[in-house]
């Protein structure tokens, strides 16, 4: 491992302790996450540390990004090698339901987190994500997203304002989602939004739950 390996995230540091203090009201005392788009993972060595009794599988698209991650978590003992996931990998039906899932990621998990992917990413990727999470969510599981999300009815901060613009003119397919979009998705396949948590910086950090008839069996 060589330091130009390590990556850093001055938002992911910036971040990670108002996270942390969520993640310690919400989750039960123990489990196993899933976090996804997991970046440098800084996030992961700092939650998983403080969440002993958490199993953490940290994941990314990016092949490139899971030695950094792995450095970052060298030492925390309840977290796994780092796994590369396409969130694109699911097989969606033509009445666009999750048949499979994600082929690498097991099923009964109690909480899936993400943070600051979906307005860099296609739209595609959060019906993806929404139908992963449902299929991988034991019942009663958390799907955790945070990022800025245009809120119909509220005036859009100027900070968000101009980073949805500067997005779209990177690629006209990334953007700020509308929270309602969202959670209409999340809807669609069963995870019902619980809360919207103001956050720092104009941030929210949406709570979708799996309702406590649905969900798998781990495997």
């Amino acid at each position: 491992m060589t330091d130009s390996e390590i990556r850093h995230s001055p938002a992911a540091e910036r971040n990670r302790d108002p996270i942390l203090a969520q993640l310690q009201r919400l989750l039960p005392p123990q489990g196993v996450m899933l976090e996804i788009a997991a970046g440098s993972g800084q996030h992961a060595a700092h939650f998983a540390a403080a969440l002993p009794q958490w199993d953490w599988i940290a994941s990314e698209g990016d092949a490139a990004s899971l030695a950094s991650i792995a450095a970052w978590c060298r030492g925390v003992a309840n977290v796994r090698a780092p796994l590369q996931l396409d969130l694109l990998s699911d097989s969606e039906g033509s009445d666009g339901m999750n048949k499979t899932g994600w082929p690498t990621v097991a099923t009964g998990l109690q909480a899936i987190y993400v943070a600051n992917l979906l307005h860099i990413a296609p739209w595609d990727v959060t019906p993806a994500l929404v139908r992963g999470a449902a299929h991988h969510l034991a019942a009663g599981g958390h799907l955790l997203i945070y990022g800025p999300f245009i809120v119909d009815g509220e005036p859009l901060a100027a900070s968000n304002r101009a980073f949805d613009i500067d997005l779209r003119q990177r690629d006209s397919r990334w953007g700020l989602r509308r929270l309602s979009a969202v959670t209409e998705a999340a809807a669609s396949i069963g995870l019902l939004l619980r809360e919207a948590v103001p956050m720092p910086a104009n941030n929210l950090l949406l709570v979708f739950e799996q309702p406590a008839s649905a969900g798998l069996a781990s495997g």
